[in-house]
């Protein structure tokens, strides 16, 4: 695993009774809403508006996942905030690979690497991703001055 790098991005999700099931932890179906939750926070962070909603409507750019891991660390429960650190680690032509660590009272509870793929949105067609896109991601990639 990558160490996070300074740029990471933070968001912060409060974990709720409804979250759970029966054994009184989070329900595992809910974890990866909460990796997703965290990354359209970092694109709202990093492009401004309102993350993946403006970037389909207004601009026609869309991300849809072609892959996502999970491994679980430790369990989640409405006990503490879920703490999900954010950031791009890799950038190839056409796709994006985001990390995403999730804490709680300073556990790692679990960690996710996903991959998506940069569409016209309008025509569901591949497509590198805008300039200005690329720049931002570009200078947040571990290891880019």
């Amino acid at each position: 695993m990558e160490p996070r790098p300074d740029t990471a991005h933070r968001h912060e999700i409060r974990v709720t009774w409804g979250d759970c099931d029966p054994a009184k932890i989070v329900y595992t179906g809910r974890i990866p809403w909460f990796a997703l939750d965290a990354i359209n926070s970092w694109w709202v962070e990093n492009l401004g508006g309102d993350g993946w909603f403006q970037m389909e409507l207004d601009r026609n750019v869309g991300t849809p996942f072609v892959r996502l891991e999970m491994d679980f660390r430790a369990p989640i429960t409405p006990r503490y905030p879920l703490v999900c650190h954010v950031w791009p680690v890799r950038l190839g032509e056409t796709s994006i690979t985001f990390r995403v660590d999730g804490m709680q009272d300073g556990a790692l509870c679990f960690s996710s690497r996903t991959v998506s793929v940069f569409i016209d949105a309008a025509a569901f067609t591949k497509r590198t991703p805008p300039d200005d896109m690329r720049a931002v991601i570009e200078r947040l990639l571990p290891g880019v001055e």
